[in-house]
């Protein structure tokens, strides 16, 4: 598309920020850029000559724009945006951008757990394939960035907030692999603003790969013929117990021994086969799907084996940051002892009360530090211990442990907290465990 004329405003710096700054600089157009934070990362690498608003939004910048282009981290309901809005002003984010440009196929991949290991898994089946690949989106690279490069394929992992913004997106194949309650802070009518949020990625998909025990996601299926469906028992693509193993399975046809796999827990083995439905959608040779599968090892973060000694293991799943992603940690878990579970941080006005069928009983010792500590430690007030932080928590349980018992951090809540981000808390999380365990 031919942006010259426009007065195009971008809103949020950082990677993305300064990818959008390079996309138009390519084009020949000068966008105005903004940032509510007054020193934004990537300052330093913007161009001198494009004008900078920091510590605020410059709403008369906004109003005189042709186009807007937000950070997902800008909420589409703040009076800005709403004024522009009201203006007929076009708001739009960098997917969109990366939608009106990209030639190749894409797929796209959004849920509100699991899409950056399925996103990673089927980037390592189009590598095993000798595809080039390009894979970014809310993980890693920027889009816009990804289009640098040529590649036979883009897969993009997709949040909420960039689908907010996104409309031209035409995927080869889409899927919206769960929906459980996650940001409600950002979805004040609740859990059904945020699931049509998500299932904007079914748009003009070609294909859409819907998860069968997740009805929110299947909301498409009625209006869609070419979809395709993976489950737990039900679906294209489903899980079968034969002889005391688990296989990964394709239309009655076995696939791969889940112990050939390094990753554990159902809910990896459901996110393997969500990416076998996508790899097989769009044309990956299913030789090179099953051979990454059996080298994947999981991201950091994510349900990852940190320590093991003495007959105790420590799980970080530091990523598990809304009550759905813990709720797929704790179903199927076998610990021989006691399960030791750490939850806690900013729950985003969640709803807890899911989790406490799960961790009910003597067997389950819960350990609940943070801003939502009280609340979470009211699930099985018999077996909490309330702390302020993670290393009081992690110094109790080293002296309670014995061989047998499993460490798991899966906090159902952000970080933000307490810290950074969810890769600072999964590090302390990791270093304690090494250190009291």
């Amino acid at each position: 598309m031919n942006y010259r004329g426009e007065k195009i405003v971008i809103i949020g710096l950082g990677r993305t920020g300064l990818s959008c700054v390079d996309f138009f600089y390519t084009r020949g157009v000068t966008p105005r850029v903004m940032d509510t934070r007054v020193t934004p990362p990537g300052l330093d690498q913007l161009p001198t000559d494009v004008p900078r608003h920091l510590g605020s939004l410059n709403e008369a910048w906004l109003l005189a724009a042709t186009l807007i282009v937000a950070s997902p981290g800008i909420p589409l309901s703040h009076p800005a945006l709403t004024a522009a809005s009201k203006k007929n002003i076009a708001i739009i984010g960098d997917i969109e951008l990366f939608a009106r440009e990209v030639a190749a196929p894409v797929v796209a991949i959004t849920g509100s757990n699991g899409k950056s290991t399925v996103t990673c898994m089927l980037g390592a089946m189009a590598a095993e394939a000798g595809w080039k690949v390009g894979l970014g989106g809310n993980l890693g690279l920027p889009a816009l960035t990804l289009l640098q490069q040529p590649s036979q394929l883009y897969v993009l992992e997709l949040s909420s907030f960039q689908l907010e913004t996104t409309d031209s997106l035409k995927a080869s194949v889409a899927t919206v692999l769960n929906i459980s309650e996650d940001h409600m802070n950002r979805y004040p009518l609740g859990l059904p603003q945020y699931q049509a949020a998500k299932i904007k990625i079914y748009h003009d998909a070609t294909v859409c790969v819907v998860n069968a025990d997740d009805t929110r996601t299947l909301t498409i299926s009625s209006q869609v013929a070419n979809y395709i469906s993976f489950g737990i028992e039900l679906g294209d693509y489903y899980l079968s117990h034969r002889k005391g193993k688990t296989w990964l399975m394709a239309y009655s046809l076995p696939l791969l021994d889940c112990d050939e796999m390094p990753i554990r827990g159902r809910h990896n083995y459901l996110n393997a086969l969500a990416a076998l439905a996508l790899a097989d959608v769009i044309g990956i040779p299913r030789w090179a799907s099953l051979e990454a599968l059996r080298q994947f090892r999981g991201l950091a973060h994510r349900f990852e084996l940190v320590h093991d000694d003495r007959g105790v293991r420590w799980i970080n799943d530091s990523k598990s940051t809304n009550v759905g992603s813990t709720e797929a940690a704790l179903k199927g878990l076998m610990v021989p002892g006691t399960l030791h579970l750490l939850l806690g941080g900013d729950g985003k006005n969640a709803n807890f009360t899911p989790l406490a069928p799960l961790v009910l009983g003597a067997r389950v010792k819960l350990y609940c530090f943070g801003q939502n500590g009280p609340q979470l430690a009211s699930l099985n007030p018999e077996e909490s211990i309330l702390t302020d932080t993670l290393e009081q928590a992690m110094r109790i349980i080293g002296n309670r442990v014995k061989s047998g018992d499993l460490v798991l951090l899966s906090p159902s809540c952000s970080s933000l907290d307490q810290f950074s981000n969810f890769e600072v808390r999964g590090e302390v999380f990791t270093r304690l465990a090494r250190e009291v365990g």
